[in-house]
């Protein structure tokens, strides 16, 4: 059986990389596939050994650096490298796989190439776009022309490092086409589907409780509140949908972030509900009649599925990774920031389209599932263990020196 030592960006947080890597390491541990995670947290180290899973948790440190609400770099993580090495080595992986330029990742990628093991990377975030999108604090300073130089200047500019970092890799994981034939041709190297699953017992219709709802239409937002997400537009929703005479409707937000505030003041009859796990987030997706989710950024989009799973068409942008899930005018509409309101408008003020849309969305996240995920993720791992590397080769014996 593939060894497997993962570097996962997050674990814990609430973002699609831990989310992912989280069923990730479910999967291994129904499977009985030997994997070791190697992971930062808030808590002591702690190396848990439970048959065939092993996870290495370590603290960041008063250096880490913030990079969103619950994201942290720790530019002094390489103090963890002797634990690392050491564990790595004691569990003999056949391939590293790491999840983005991060202190473990960065860590992991040095370690496959200072042990000769083979090395994996999935694409998770869309890091030159973010870097774009938060720039506009100090670029909406210059003309508007100039402004939007200097923005795809500096997208172009960190997709170049990124691109050079992923190259280090042998084979490329992605969630959607674009990405993938995207990172082929800046990475140079082969790049496979890793798209998400659903808990559709979770993520049910069932779960929809209209008597608690209150009365009129629920909008509904997952997610993180932050710039990227292009959160402000859903004020503009607000405003367009008044403009066109419908006002029996509220918004439902889910989430947390610095956008929260602006927010708060420029819908005035929101329920802004924090960060909801579990069946609460599930209770929450039920309760909607449209999910509106207008980021231009997000690889995926776990939200989207996750709110089709729960019998809620969407309402996405033509860019990014939500625009695969969405069949538009069957499970939801595809629609750019002009014409959002008038395809949230079309869902709520037609009735017959609403519930056949609310029918088509659960039987398309029906379709999707982890294990299919990550056996397609195990397969893709195979031409690499037939490259002629071994573990007695690569130092990677236990007790071997680095």
């Amino acid at each position: 059986m593939t060894r497997v030592a993962y570097f996962p960006d997050s674990f814990r947080e609430i973002n699609g990389v831990a989310h992912t890597s989280r069923h990730f390491e479910d999967y291994a541990r129904g499977r009985k596939l030997p994997f070791l995670c190697v992971r930062a947290g808030d808590r002591a180290e702690a190396l848990v050994v439970e048959d065939n899973l092993t996870t290495l948790e370590l603290p960041r440190g008063i250096l880490s650096v913030p990079l969103d609400k619950d994201l942290k770099f720790d530019p002094a993580w390489v103090r963890h490298i002797p634990v690392i090495t050491r564990t790595v080595q004691a569990f003999r992986p056949d391939i590293i796989h790491i999840t983005g330029p991060s202190e473990l990742g960065i860590l992991g990628a040095w370690l496959a190439h200072r042990l000769g093991v083979p090395l994996a990377a999935s694409w998770h975030t869309n890091v030159h776009e973010y870097a774009a999108t938060r720039s506009r604090w100090f670029l909406d300073w210059l003309p508007k022309r100039e402004a939007a130089a200097g923005a795809r200047l500096i997208e172009e500019l960190v997709l170049r490092i990124v691109a050079s970092f992923y190259r280090r890799a042998s084979v490329l994981f992605a969630p959607n086409l674009e990405l993938c034939r995207l990172l082929e041709a800046r990475a140079g190297r082969p790049c496979h589907l890793m798209q998400r699953g659903i808990d559709a017992q979770l993520f049910s219709p069932e779960r929809r409780d209209r008597g608690s709802s209150g009365s009129g239409f629920v909008l509904g937002f997952v997610g993180r509140l932050s710039v990227e997400k292009n959160v402000a537009l859903l004020a503009r929703v607000q405003t367009e949908l008044e403009a066109r005479g419908i006002r029996d409707f509220r918004f439902r937000i889910v989430g947390q972030g610095a956008e929260e505030g602006w927010l708060r003041q420029r819908l005035p009859r929101a329920e802004f509900t924090g960060v909801l796990r579990g069946e609460a987030l599930a209770r929450a997706y039920a309760g909607m009649d449209v999910f509106l989710f207008p980021s231009h950024t997000d690889t995926f989009g776990n939200v989207v599925l996750e709110a089709m799973a729960s019998g809620v068409p969407a309402v996405v942008t033509p860019d990014g990774g939500p625009r695969s899930l969405v069949q538009d005018g069957r499970t939801g509409f595809i629609a750019n920031d002009a014409d959002f309101s008038v395809a949230t408008a079309r869902i709520l003020e037609d009735s017959v389209l609403r519930e056949t849309m609310r029918v088509c969305a659960r039987e398309y996240a029906l379709k999707a599932s982890w294990d299919a995920v990550f056996e397609g993720v195990y397969a893709a791992y195979g031409p690499l263990l037939h490259s002629g590397l071994s573990r007695t080769a690569c130092g990677c014996e236990a007790g071997a020196s680095v």
